[in-house]
C-alpha cells in the first residue's frame, strides 16, 4: 500500500492564497446551481457537499439550487412512462409532474441535504412550494417543423419564475442553515410547475442580492470557436459572442440567465465545470479560478 506524499509548503501556500477571498466574501451570499455529472458521480457528490460546508464554515452563505433531469428520466423509465422533449424542455403532464415532485423534492433534494449534513453542515431542503418561495407561470413552446406550420405545444406543468419571496431562505441563512432548493414552483391555480434550475438559480441570486452566481455544467466553461476558454467577459462582449454564433445551443440559456442576474445586481456569474473535483473552491478561493467569469461591466 502506497501513501501519497503531501507537500506541506504547497498546502500552506494554498491555504494562504484563500485568505483574501475568504475575507472579501465573508457574510456574502453565493448562489450555486448544482447539476450535471457532479450530481451523479459519488466522489464528486461527496466533494461538493464537503466544499459547501467549508464555505459556510469560513463565513460565506451558500444557497444551493439543484436540477435532476437524468434522475427524473430514469424514474420515468422505471415506471414505463415515456419522455417527450420540445426545445430541450420535458413535456410534463399531471402524472409526469407527480414523478418530478417525487424525484426533485424527494430523493434528489434529500440526498444533497443528507450529504451536506454528513460532512458537518446544517442543510434544509426546500421546494418553491415551501413558504410560498417560488411563484410560477405556465409556459408554452413552439415546435418548428419543415413539413408543416409550427405547432403550439402544451408543455403541461412546465413553468417559469413569476416571483420569489425570499423570506424563508433569509430566515434559514440568518439561522446558519444551508438552503437546498428544488426548482418546483406553484401557480396561481395551486398547481405545481417544473422550472429550469438555471433560471431559478439566476432569479434567486438576483432576489437575494447575491455576491456571485455559480452555474455548474459539464463543460470547461464558455469556449471560443477555436475551443479556447473565454473568461472575464462583460455583458457587451457576451452579446457580441451571441451575435456571431460563438454562444449557441444549450449554453445560450445558461448565459442568458447569468446576464439577467448581472443586470439584476449580482456582482459576477461563473460557468464552471462540475466534473472537476472541488471546482467551487477552486473558482471562489484561488487566484487562477476555473471556468468562465462574467461581469456586469
Amino acid at each position: 500500500m502506497t501513501t501519497e506524499k503531501i507537500d506541506p509548503i504547497q498546502t500552506a501556500h494554498v491555504l494562504s492564497e484563500a485568505l483574501p477571498y475568504i475575507q472579501k466574501f465573508s457574510g456574502k451570499t453565493i448562489v450555486i446551481k448544482y447539476g450535471g455529472n457532479a450530481m451523479v458521480d459519488d466522489v464528486l457528490k461527496s466533494g461538493f457537499a464537503r466544499d459547501i460546508v467549508l464555505l459556510k464554515q469560513v463565513g460565506l452563505n451558500p444557497v444551493v439550487v439543484h436540477g435532476g433531469g437524468p434522475q427524473i428520466g430514469l424514474q420515468l423509465e422505471k415506471l414505463g412512462m415515456k419522455s417527450r422533449f420540445v426545445d430541450g424542455m420535458r413535456v410534463t403532464d399531471s402524472e409526469t409532474m407527480d414523478v418530478v415532485e417525487m424525484v426533485l423534492g424527494g430523493s434528489v433534494n434529500k440526498e444533497i441535504v443528507s450529504l451536506i449534513n454528513k460532512h458537518g453542515g446544517s442543510a434544509v431542503g426546500l421546494t418553491g412550494k415551501d413558504g410560498d418561495l417560488i411563484r410560477a407561470k405556465k409556459i408554452s413552446a413552439q415546435q418548428a417543423s419543415s413539413e408543416q406550420a409550427p405547432e403550439l405545444i402544451d408543455m403541461g406543468h412546465v413553468g417559469h419564475v413569476d416571483s420569489i419571496d425570499p423570506a424563508v431562505v433569509n430566515m434559514l441563512v440568518q439561522g446558519d442553515f444551508i438552503p437546498v432548493i428544488a426548482p418546483i414552483g406553484v401557480g396561481e391555480d395551486g398547481a405545481s410547475y417544473n422550472i429550469n434550475a438555471d433560471l431559478v438559480a439566476g432569479k434567486m441570486a438576483e432576489i437575494l442580492c447575491a455576491e456571485k452566481l455559480l452555474l455548474l455544467t459539464n463543460t470547461a466553461g464558455l469556449l471560443s470557436k477555436d475551443e479556447e476558454l473565454l473568461t472575464g467577459l462583460s455583458i457587451p462582449q457576451v452579446n457580441s459572442l451571441i451575435a456571431d454564433g460563438t454562444i449557441y445551443g444549450g449554453m445560450l440559456p445558461k448565459i442568458q440567465c447569468a446576464m439577467e442576474a448581472l443586470n439584476g445586481g449580482v456582482n459576477s456569474a461563473h460557468i464552471i465545470d462540475g466534473r472537476v473535483p472541488h471546482v467551487v473552491l477552486l473558482e471562489l478561493l484561488t487566484d487562477k479560478g476555473m471556468g468562465t467569469l462574467l461581469v456586469s461591466d
